[in-house]
């Protein structure tokens, strides 16, 4: 009897340890290696210490990639409220109704505690992988009933008993989902996803061919998941290993990656309360995405090469890179290597502004202020040389209300035209740079004279 009361003490404190570590996604660190040399240490550290710079460096590189609209940019970023298809009829599902009791699981907002005790259900379900229809099959009401009751309640269930099926505790694990207040992957997040499943291949000619782009895809999901408020992403971590192994194994449960996302997009990524006839023909670019998760979540919940190696250059890299890290970084490395956060070569006009001393005799700058300027510069004539449109003006505007007369309307010449993405870039370029040259101008009472005789 006390072997069998010892047992099921060390199984009861097993799971409680698991729970801890896989709920909150926290990977372990090489063994050989100290944790200070890890590349995610300072990705952590970085996101922690300094929000608002890890935030404009992940906005930044998103922009690189998928193409967001000023409002659709504005509700990624939380400026304005997410606009999402709402509901044209009867509403899909009553159990969207608030629940107020404390302490209760299903219908309340995502947390930590909540996590863990749904964790129960997760952990049960990946030792039953084998079970065929595992998520199709529904389970049965009255257990399903008594085992909801028990997790609201907080209580820890042993599963394993045999008075619950496998398929109880998925179809529960779904209505967990879809009870939320808001979606696994947020209404914030909702037009970036249908945008990353629109990436695909170029030809030579440079024309959009049909043809997929994983990579950039990858890419552009582990960069939207660095946005995910902590709980969602550590449930959603969690949620994509089950769904994941369960593909695996589906020349047993004969549940593919497609067929689990028909049963889980409109639970973690479909706006609450709205019927299929809402989404506008969405539905099979959502339920593609939500496979595209499942066969490739092993890889999209790191960061980018080239993320890392910014945060750890931030900490024990050069001053240099911390000044100019938005100018190089807007830039973007399209096989997202290490040299897309190196600081590029100053072209022939940088150098000669950085070299000269004006006619009239300024004071000569420093090389990182003149950087900073001709930077400037050469971003306000390829604003200027885009075509006539409300977006240009826009960004005029936003131009002009600096108190700077180096963006006047004598600079307002053609100059280098590129594809502009999005007014994000130029929103991080324009805080960064230009507001260590006011600044310095400021200090050096030459503001008026450098902004009218560095051309």
């Amino acid at each position: 009897m006390a072997t069998k009361n010892n047992s099921q003490n060390n199984l009861r404190l097993d799971r409680r340890e698991t729970k801890c570590s896989a709920f909150l996604c926290r990977e372990k660190p090489d063994a050989n290696q100290p944790v200070i040399f890890n590349p995610d240490f300072f990705v952590e550290r970085l996101k922690h210490e300094h929000p608002q710079t890890f935030l404009d460096l992940v906005l930044s590189n998103i922009t690189r990639l998928i193409d967001l609209p000023g409002e659709e940019f504005a509700q990624l970023t939380g400026e304005s409220e997410p606009k999402v298809p709402s509901s044209s009829g009867f509403l899909r599902s009553f159990n969207f109704r608030k629940r107020k009791e404390k302490g209760l699981i299903f219908g309340a907002p995502l947390t930590e505690e909540g996590i863990a005790q749904i964790y129960q259900l997760i952990e049960y379900l990946s030792k039953n992988l084998h079970v065929e229809g595992l998520f199709r099959v529904p389970g049965h009401s009255l257990r399903q009933a008594a085992l909801r009751e028990m997790l609201n309640t907080a209580a820890e269930i042993d599963l394993e008993t045999g008075d619950f099926h496998p398929n109880d505790a998925a179809t529960l694990l779904k209505v967990y989902l879809g009870e939320l207040p808001e979606p696994l992957l947020t209404h914030r997040h909702y037009h970036a996803h249908l945008k990353i499943g629109e990436l695909t291949h170029f030809d030579e000619k440079g024309n959009k061919t049909n043809v997929p782009d994983k990579e950039r895809q990858i890419e552009a999901f582990q960069l939207l998941f660095m946005l995910l408020p902590p709980t969602n992403r550590s449930l959603l971590k969690l949620l994509l290993d089950l769904l994941y192994h369960t593909a695996r194994s589906q020349h047993m449960n004969k549940m593919s990656a497609i067929n689990l996302a028909t049963m889980f997009a409109p639970h973690i990524i479909w706006p609450k309360n709205v019927m299929a006839s809402d989404l506008q023909g969405n539905i099979e670019k959502l339920n593609n995405g939500v496979a595209f998760l499942i066969r490739h979540s092993q890889k999209l919940f790191k960061a980018p090469v080239y993320i890392k190696e910014y945060a750890r250059l931030f900490y024990t890299g050069s001053k240099t890179l911390q000044s100019n890290d938005d100018l190089t970084l807007s830039s973007g490395s399209k096989t997202g290597s290490i040299a897309a956060i190196k600081a590029p070569s100053p072209s022939p006009s940088m150098r000669s502004i950085a070299g000269e001393t004006s006619s009239t005799g300024t004071i000569k700058p420093s090389d990182n202020q003149s950087y900073t300027e001709s930077c400037l510069r050469e971003l306000y004539m390829q604003v200027n040389s885009m075509p006539e449109s409300a977006k240009k003006k826009k960004l005029i505007r936003q131009f002009e209300k600096q108190p700077d007369p180096t963006f006047s309307a004598e600079t307002r010449t053609p100059f280098i035209k590129r594809h502009w993405r999005s007014r994000s870039a130029g929103g991080v370029i324009k805080r960064k740079a230009m507001g260590g040259q006011i600044s310095a101008a400021k200090e050096n009472g030459t503001l008026q004279r450098r902004g009218i005789n560095c051309y």
